[in-house]
């Protein structure tokens, strides 16, 4: 049994509720993603502030696409925005940008610019902001899945010696740590297909309060509620 008795070392948040913020100011959905966009940013700081060395962040999952193209499409313009005005700053504050799931069906602007600033931030060290885009928990599996499997096929790899460890080797976050504490806004409480596989013994935090309402106290809240448990990793 172990005591949190320190920071978690790895956040990963799901960010829900900007479009039902948007709906209770009477305001376009687009609006509470801008607002979200924002809290990005506090969340970001608040968590590098208080010694988190990994935020993983949910911003766009293989299920959105089901969403009003109008929406999608505007989405994906926020998101080039926030790197058209977030890469610098990352960089200069030696933040390392990193992106899961599949990068390659998103549009080719969008893919071009993440890919430029994760190459420019690659050897950054001192904070990971991750971001989901295009991210199921099921389909990273399918992919490391079939990754292995060729891999076997190839005979790089004897299908007898597969454990839990090689396994995560071909997951998209194989250079991350799993996250310590989940948090979920908007009060859902389910993890809608996000990160299935590595939060199986994180600890969950759900609030009532949706995205863009959530700032630094609220984050500080979660930690202190992560500190006060007691993990028992199955034992």
């Amino acid at each position: 049994m172990e005591k949190n008795s320190g920071v978690p070392k790895h956040i990963a948040i799901i960010m829900d509720g900007n479009g039902r913020w948007a709906t209770e100011r009477r305001l376009p959905k687009i609006a509470g993603h801008r607002a979200g966009s924002k809290t990005v940013e506090v969340v970001m700081d608040a968590a590098r502030e208080i010694g988190v060395e990994i935020l993983t962040l949910y911003a766009f999952s293989t299920e959105n696409w089901k969403r009003p193209k109008e929406e999608v499409e505007a989405l994906f313009l926020l998101l080039e925005d926030y790197i058209d005005r977030e890469a610098a700053r990352l960089h200069k504050n030696n933040i390392r940008l990193s992106v899961i799931g599949r990068i390659r069906e998103l549009p080719a602007r969008l893919q071009d610019k993440i890919a430029r600033t994760v190459a420019m931030t690659a050897g950054n060290t001192a904070f990971t902001l991750n971001i989901a885009l295009n991210y199921g928990g099921r389909a990273e599996i399918v992919d490391a899945a079939r990754a292995l499997a060729v891999d076997v096929k190839a005979g790089r790899v004897n299908a007898d010696d597969i454990d839990e460890a090689s396994f995560s080797r071909y997951l998209y976050t194989k250079d991350l740590p799993d996250p310590d504490l989940m948090i979920r806004t908007s009060g859902e409480f389910r993890i809608s297909n996000f990160l299935i596989w590595q939060v199986s013994y994180a600890e969950i935090y759900v609030t009532k309060k949706l995205w863009p309402d959530f700032g630094k106290e609220d984050l500080r809240k979660a930690v202190a509620e992560y500190q006060g448990r007691e993990r028992r990793f199955g034992g």
